[in-house]
């Protein structure tokens, strides 16, 4: 959502945000003006070709990522290029310490990699490779067409240092838990790895207020709440994680059929509160008809229009052993809030979002209840 693909490598999707020309705008003017006492054409296209050069390493980098979860097992869905860097979509982490470990680090090499192959490439130019490392870090502004590759080489190395920082939700995150992960529990290992990633935070936010440079105050905003972000998906997945889609799911559910009118799904919702609704056509389950599609219909068609012209026809289809960790997390990624729930190739149920945060609530709250249900 919110992006297109550009290619695929290896069965996985490489695809650009929306959003992502801000980048490039933002680079046209930081370079056009940079050390200019006007705009700069010349300038503003050294910017755009220099970070679309620095985000094809970006796509190495996510590419080595996902190339070695693959490799160990581990499906990648896409990866999607933002103005601010790349995220590979990865539909479930290791959490082999080795495994992690070897996903982890593999993007840093790769812009090390990079780094090196430039350097050998430098040799043969005749621009002083030296001079030009020099202008990058002591005078940004004096860059030419000429440091283009000493440009990238310096940058791919910030990368590399950049990712290894020892917080969430860089790569230096999930390097730290994998190396402790090898010496206590994979929960305890986390945890840890949460408190040292904000403790690295505020240390780069007091470097950012000593020294008034707004960027890094930024950088330490998003470490901090990615690091936060990692703790929160730890303390959900200690309490769900042994909770099956069986123990939670919504049984007694309204159902719709295909020919109903959408004023029906409307009335029963005012009626049971129920937002979201399988569409069932003698008893089989042929779609899902869901809130947003109820409120967008009713504002902008008839509300006799049959439920099979705005339903959802494709959604994933629980089973009841299915973990509700892992279900929680493909909530989310779909932005769905229920999913319909098949056992033995028949309707049986809904899973909403609320039958998660009601189990995740009374969980978290009572031991014995969690004990008590784990046992069943």
């Amino acid at each position: 959502m919110g992006s297109f693909r550009l290619f695929t490598v290896r069965g996985i999707d490489v695809k650009v945000h929306l959003t992502f020309p801000l980048i490039l705008v933002w680079a046209a003017i930081q370079f056009g003006y940079l050390g200019q006492s006007g705009f700069s054409a010349s300038g503003a296209l050294f910017g755009v070709v220099v970070t679309l050069l620095l985000f094809v390493c970006v796509v190495i980098h996510e590419l080595a990522h996902s190339l070695t979860s693959t490799w160990m097992g581990y499906p990648v869905e896409d990866i999607v290029l933002f103005p601010l860097g790349g995220v590979s979509q990865i539909e479930k982490m290791p959490e082999g310490p080795g495994e992690e470990f070897l996903m982890a680090v593999a993007g840093p090499l790769s812009n090390v990699a990079i780094a090196i192959v430039l350097v050998a490439i430098s040799l043969f130019t005749p621009q002083s490779f030296v001079g030009s490392l020099r202008r990058i870090a002591t005078n940004p502004a004096g860059l030419s067409w000429q440091d283009t590759l000493p440009y990238l080489i310096f940058t791919n190395l910030g990368l590399a240092v950049f990712n290894l920082i020892p917080a969430f939700p860089m790569d230096g995150g999930r390097v730290l838990r994998s190396l402790l992960a090898t010496v206590m529990p994979h929960a305890r290992a986390t945890d840890l790895a949460v408190r040292i990633g904000q403790a690295c935070a505020w240390l780069i936010g007091l470097g950012g207020l000593l020294t008034a440079n707004l960027v890094l105050i930024l950088i330490a905003i998003f470490v901090y709440s990615g690091a936060a972000q990692e703790g929160r998906m730890l303390r959900i997945k200690s309490i769900l994680g042994d909770m099956r889609v069986s123990q939670a799911f919504s049984r007694d559910v309204r159902r719709v059929s295909p020919d109903d009118p959408v004023s029906r799904a409307a009335d029963l919702t005012l009626e049971s509160f129920q937002a979201d609704f399988p569409v069932c056509d003698e008893g089989r389950l042929v779609g899902l008809l869901t809130h947003k599609n109820i409120v967008q219909a009713l504002k902008t068609q008839r509300s006799d229009t049959p439920v099979r012209e705005v339903m959802e026809t494709e959604f994933p289809e629980l089973r009841l052993d299915d973990e509700l960790f892992e279900v929680h997390q493909q909530m989310r990624e779909t932005g769905l809030d229920a999913l319909p729930v098949v056992d033995s190739g028949g309707f049986a149920g809904l899973l909403t979002s609320r039958d998660v945060n009601e189990a995740y609530q009374l969980l978290s709250i009572n031991q014995q209840l969690r004990e008590r249900l784990q046992r069943v």
